[in-house]
């Protein structure tokens, strides 16, 4: 594991903070009022503090089930968007009132996969929420759960949090949850389990969490939690997650003190379009390549020539994002395609002389092989 490796972020330099269900909705499934009070005094001792701070919440289908005279969260996509439709104004409701009473000005801000997936509304993106920063409005940012389908959907608000660190170069992004942080094993049930106090994104410590071997705890909300953490370390942005619960946390955790889990960043950080490509485009296949490929991706700096494929999965057209994996199942990288998938299929292991090409451009390749044995997960669903 990491030495500490903390820092305070300086002054003015944009935080992400993102609140989950764990944190914000009672055990009876509503809003905890009490808990989006204190979320509100949070982001807003920031904003006094000096830092632009930009809220990512969940809530939205909590916010919705009073009002549908519903007990317990639906479990249908058409009930869960329903749900998100009548929630989601009502939480900006609440969050308006709460700021408001602080005197700070709210936006909200929805988005979705598709919408990142589009390199213009992608940028569009990044400039409307510059703007707000600049103008003294929080945005209140959520993926827009009532016109996504599974299919589309970032996967989760943890992720989500992620891409807007990056999207507007956030110093930090700090992960609010019901736990200390992440543990080596399920706090709950394991009595000795130790608090990961500072990670590396490449430690092996988390891949036992992300694969579910650590119980139910590391099978659920600390995997997602991982992973963001994992996609901000490439965006060369630290990642906090802690206890909503704690005094000052936001503040603490951007002063650099020992709170929850620090995940440290990567050193070199991927260029904006590189950034764009990884977490900004929708994973859309893949294709599993021999160790000679291997070799020229990781040392070579080189583009991906068919020869070198073993295979190919998916169903995707060119310029489509499609991650890479050694034969081992090893992720390598993701890049975008010059061709389809019945195409690359076609040319699995052919000299690209008789195909017209190489599969993936290295101007359009990233590079996120870690230094680990251990497979990983997607990045992105």
């Amino acid at each position: 594991m990491a030495e500490s490796g903390r820092f305070r972020i300086p002054v003015g330099i944009p935080v992400v903070m993102k609140a989950g269900s764990s944190s914000l909705v009672q055990r009876s499934g509503e809003l905890d009022a009490e808990a989006l009070a204190r979320t509100a005094d949070l982001v807003a001792g920031m904003w006094e503090l000096g830092y632009p701070t930009l809220l990512v919440s969940s809530g939205a289908v909590a916010a919705g089930l009073p009002a549908l005279g519903l007990d317990r969260r639906p479990k249908d996509v058409p009930g869960l968007q329903v749900a998100a439709a009548v929630g989601q104004g009502r939480l900006m409701e609440r969050y308006s009132a709460l700021f408001g009473e602080r005197g700070r000005v709210v936006g909200q801000v929805l988005l979705t996969r598709d919408l990142l997936a589009d390199r213009s509304q992608y940028l569009h993106a990044r400039e409307a929420l510059e703007r707000m920063l600049s103008l003294g409005v929080i945005p209140i940012v959520n993926e827009n759960d009532t016109v996504v389908v599974d299919g589309l959907r970032l996967g989760d608000n943890d992720r989500l949090a992620a891409i807007v660190s990056h999207l507007v170069s956030a110093g930090l992004l700090v992960i609010l949850t019901d736990t200390g942080g992440i543990y080596s094993a399920d706090p709950r049930t394991v009595a000795d389990a130790e608090l990961l106090s500072a990670v590396r994104p490449t430690d092996a410590a988390l891949d036992v969490v992300v694969s579910g071997e650590a119980g139910p705890f590391g099978s659920g909300g600390a995997a997602t939690k991982v992973a963001a953490a994992r996609m901000a370390a490439w965006s060369g942005i630290p990642t906090v997650i802690a206890d909503a619960r704690e005094s000052d946390v936001l503040a603490r955790a951007t002063a650099g003190e020992e709170i929850g889990t620090w995940v440290t960043p990567h050193e070199t950080k991927l260029p904006a379009r590189k950034l764009w490509i990884a977490f900004g485009q929708p994973t859309e296949g893949s294709v599993v390549v021999d160790p000679g490929a291997t070799k020229a991706l990781l040392e070579g700096g080189k583009s991906l020539l068919a020869v070198g494929v073993l295979s190919v999965d998916g169903d995707f057209d060119a310029e489509a994002a499609v991650e890479v994996f050694d034969g081992d199942g090893r992720l390598i990288g993701k890049g975008l395609t010059t061709m389809s998938a019945n195409r690359a299929r076609q040319s699995v292991g052919r000299h690209s002389s008789e195909v017209g090409g190489v599969v993936i451009h290295r101007d359009d390749f990233v590079l996120l092989a870690a230094e680990r044995s251990a497979p990983v997960d997607r990045l992105v669903p």
